[in-house]
């Protein structure tokens, strides 16, 4: 396949995005509009001088970056603009379902209300289901380098918003912060029904991953590269059909993996495991869904077999009804069906 073939093929595909941190599709012309009418002065002089920093050795260094743009966001509208920007961007890619992290600590620890930040997110992602048909769910991140009382404080917050969040996860540094520091608040959050996810084996080892398995009880790994690290781990999630969210361009971003012709998905795919891509925070790492699927299957040499599985475990893995899973599965193959003749 050259080139325009598999651009073209890609951009056809419906696709699923179960990997994305709200806050890092905040695009440097977005931020400064919103630093600007927010009366905020950046560290950066321009757009350009801002994305030039967005080179780095790890995530902690992408982090501070990233924690640093989130604190022009204030009021519900920016939160509204935010979200809208990254919704609209992926409607054009054929993205007809998000599942999308927030992470309310980087807002409320500044004084911005949860109510605030929850509202404008919200408010988008109806808007894009009603004029974009895409279906949603959303996820609420603790940070794990800050405290488990913290995060209890945080579960607290969001119970008058329940109805609105489907699930609670894990981000932020996480070599340091295992899994296993967040048992009880995953516990708590079960029992008011939130669905359990975690970031584990990015940067971290394999046994961060049979932590947020055992300990936090996830049913879907962020991540889990590390994962092929240990032949049983392997076993387990292929047996019990855990699904891995990876994010290829992110991992070369950040140095999880020093070139995309390392990346691990197809080795994941030959082994049975329910993997699926996604693009983390594509405005920090240089790509949405298309970006991120082009990437991969030109440097793996990916087929169309394996483009068709990926787009169809993302279905599996998500929080969709079987009912509504079953008719995008069944539009990827028709899909896959049209373009092979």
């Amino acid at each position: 396949m050259d080139s325009s073939e598999l651009k073209s093929i890609i951009q056809g595909i419906p696709k699923a995005e179960l990997h994305l941190h709200i806050e890092g599709s905040f695009e440097p012309e977005l931020m400064f509009e919103i630093a600007h009418r927010n009366n905020i002065a950046l560290d950066y002089d321009s757009v350009e001088s801002l994305k030039k920093a967005y080179q780095f050795n790890n995530l902690q260094e992408f982090l501070d970056i990233y924690y640093t743009g989130a604190q022009v966001l204030l009021h519900e509208k920016d939160f509204f603009d935010l979200t809208w920007a990254y919704l609209t961007k992926v409607h054009r890619q054929n993205v007809v379902h998000v599942e999308v992290f927030f992470d309310p600590q980087t807002h409320t620890d500044r004084g911005v209300a949860f109510e605030v930040v929850i509202n404008g997110i919200h408010r988008a992602l109806e808007k894009a289901k009603e004029e974009l048909n895409i279906s949603y769910q959303l996820i609420m991140s603790y940070l794990r380098h800050l405290s488990e009382e913290a995060a209890f404080e945080t579960l607290e917050s969001s119970l008058p918003f329940k109805d609105w969040i489907d699930g609670v996860g894990l981000d932020s540094s996480e070599m340091g912060n295992p899994p296993s520091k967040f048992a009880k608040v995953f516990q708590a959050s079960a029992s008011h029904g939130y669905k359990l996810v975690a970031h584990a084996g990015e940067e971290g080892p394999a046994a961060y991953i049979w932590e947020a398995l055992d300990l936090l009880k996830v049913v879907r790994i962020d991540h889990g590269n590390r994962c092929l690290d240990d032949a049983a781990l392997v076993q387990r999630i292929v047996e019990q059909n855990i699904p891995l969210t990876l994010c290829p361009l992110s991992n070369v971003a950040l140095k999880v993996i020093q070139k995309m012709e390392e990346h691990p998905v197809a080795k994941m795919l030959d082994k049975g495991i329910l993997a699926t891509i996604h693009s983390d925070d594509p405005a920090y790492f240089g790509g949405y869904m298309n970006e991120n699927y082009y990437e991969t299957a030109k440097a793996l040499n990916l087929t169309k077999d394996q483009l068709m599985q990926l787009s169809i475990n993302a279905f599996e893995a998500s929080w969709l009804s079987p009912e509504v899973k079953e008719k995008h599965i069944a539009q990827v193959k028709d899909y896959f069906r049209a373009s092979s003749k």
